[in-house]
């Protein structure tokens, strides 16, 4: 069997193997999975250029699962992990990390917009047409909103607001009818 290595690639590999050596346990391990979050991390560019953008249909189908799976993350972490008197950052602001590598490793944009309660951050508030037509839909008790234009695919879906969610979301709440949030999440798409 012949193994066909570009030059850089057998570099690299000598180097992983090289450094795997050198190092013993769990720091080899680390190391190993550090270098190559840094190869894959470093070469955004490359990925960029030769994603083929998705049908609307395909689009459609990432949106929900990306939304399924950030809503989901968000209520678990938030449920698991954030103590208010931790002084903690909450997780809809940790996943605005997520948000920004996302949009810079594959071009796709996310955005919380307030629908039936308050808006933590002023920069949630609904600015564009869209989103307040998003807002109002989400609001009416509809699941999800979308829109195609200009090469865009953009889909609006519903963030539940558990009550532990309210006591910052409706401090003043005189009534239990269910909150939401949005999450917009926008992808290129073929025109």
């Amino acid at each position: 069997m012949k193994l066909n290595f570009s030059p850089l690639r057998l570099l690299l590999l000598v180097g992983v193997i090289a450094g795997s050596f050198s190092i013993v346990g769990f720091a080899a391990e680390k190391a190993t999975k550090e270098k190559i979050c840094v190869e894959k991390t470093d070469s955004p560019h490359k990925q960029n250029s030769e994603q083929k953008l998705a049908t609307v249909k395909e689009a459609r189908e990432q949106a929900r699962l990306l939304h399924e799976a950030l809503h989901s993350t968000l209520l678990i972490v938030h449920r698991k992990y954030y103590r208010e008197d931790e002084k903690l950052p909450i997780p809809s602001s940790v996943l605005d990390d997520v948000f920004e590598e996302m949009q810079r490793k594959r071009k796709i944009q996310f955005r919380w917009i307030s629908v039936n309660a308050e808006a933590m951050n002023i920069d949630h508030e609904p600015k564009t047409e869209f989103e307040k037509r998003a807002a109002d839909v989400l609001s009416s008790g509809k699941k999800e909103f979308e829109q195609v234009e200009k090469g865009t695919y953009r889909h609006a879906g519903v963030i539940c607001l558990p009550s532990q969610c309210l006591k910052c979301h409706m401090p003043n709440r005189r009534s239990s009818a269910t909150r939401f949030a949005g999450l917009i999440i926008s992808l290129p798409v073929q025109k």
